[in-house]
């Protein structure tokens, strides 16, 4: 016994303690009482007198200097952590808890809907996980659509198609099926593609699609409704285009475009150095979709038209990489306190 307290007292002299985590390890090993010097009291009491007498002043000699050196050493570690904080002036004022604020695709997305709800929209939602039916072939898409091949959509299950919605036109088809018109919709929505990562695209990104059906609903309709949308979101001296398009759910079809608000229209890689910005894709509704969801196209008509949230937040901020969005970094998303 007597050997084992000189060699205790050796690795006590020895041990590092150099940080807080070090004294605890050091509390731990000799004094607590799972420690190695404890247990040496409990055995002294089942020893002889004589070892008693022999032992028992170099257990308490070694009790006191494990002891000694724990307070010891604390001492030193909060003085040293006093010393580090001695800079801080206590006197000057609290630093005000900085409030966060709503992402840009939020501050966009509420400003779209604003814009629409003053010119009588509603709100509409749906599933983002859809079935061919509704993504697909209510919308007037032919079978062999690039749309449905699985290099192109995500695709969670097979015969039957089960996917994550391309785009908010599933909510227009479920709309139409469930009542009657007149209905006008906007449906701003999450959707998934399967596109490369770059600065205009990306596999995720946010929609706002629109639907108005009613008796005597023309392209003019259509026309003066996104014109109305650019100035409010851009200004009344954005200028803005129609080009003829092609899309299976609407005929006839159009594209919507601005001037890059980027560049202003010198051309850069937003605007494929044009001039020019696709905000929407738009037209009359289809006959087709019309009778798919037991609406009579000989009584009734429509527009719809969607855009990608992203895209108008790019041009609205003018930030020129989409991918900046989704990164989550604090440095880009703290500029944006609310809508210029």
């Amino acid at each position: 016994m007597e050997q084992r307290i000189k060699s205790i007292d050796e690795e006590v002299k020895a041990f590092p303690v150099n940080s807080k985590e070090a004294l605890e390890n050091f509390r731990l090993k000799f004094i607590s009482k799972k420690g190695l010097i404890p247990p040496l009291f409990d055995e002294l009491k089942q020893a002889s007198v004589e070892e008693k007498k022999k032992v028992g002043k170099l257990l308490n000699d070694l009790k006191q200097l494990a002891e000694g050196k724990f307070k010891i050493s604390l001492d030193e570690l909060e003085n040293t952590v006093l010393e580090v904080n001695s800079h801080i002036d206590l006197s000057l004022p609290v630093v005000s808890n900085k409030l966060g604020n709503q992402h840009p695709l939020s501050l966009t997305r509420y400003r779209i809907i604003e814009v629409f709800e003053r010119l009588g929209f509603n709100l509409a939602d749906g599933p983002e996980i859809e079935d061919d039916w509704h993504n697909f072939t209510a919308l007037n898409f032919p079978l062999n659509h690039p749309a449905r091949e699985m290099q192109d959509t995500f695709f969670i299950e097979k015969n039957p198609d089960i996917l994550l919605r391309t785009h908010t036109s599933n909510v227009q088809i479920r709309l139409m099926k469930e009542q009657k018109p007149p209905i006008r919709s906007i449906m701003p929505g999450r959707v998934y593609r399967n596109e490369a990562i770059s600065a205009r695209a990306h596999c995720f990104f946010h929609q706002v699609e629109g639907l108005y059906v009613d008796k005597n609903v023309g392209f003019a309709d259509l026309k003066q409704t996104l014109y109305h949308f650019a100035q409010e979101m851009y200004g009344k001296d954005i200028k803005i285009r129609y080009r003829p398009s092609f899309f299976p759910f609407t005929e006839p079809s159009a594209e919507i475009d601005i001037s890059c608000l980027i560049c202003k229209g010198s051309g850069c890689n937003i605007c494929k150095h044009s001039g020019w910005v696709e905000i929407a894709g738009s037209g009359m509704v289809h006959p087709n979709v019309l009778r798919n969801c037991g609406i009579d196209p000989e009584e009734y008509t429509g527009f719809a038209f969607g855009m990608g949230i992203e895209r108008v937040t790019q041009l609205l901020f003018q930030v020129n990489d989409l991918r900046l969005y989704s990164e989550n970094d604090v440095r880009f998303l703290r500029q944006f306190k609310t809508l210029i």
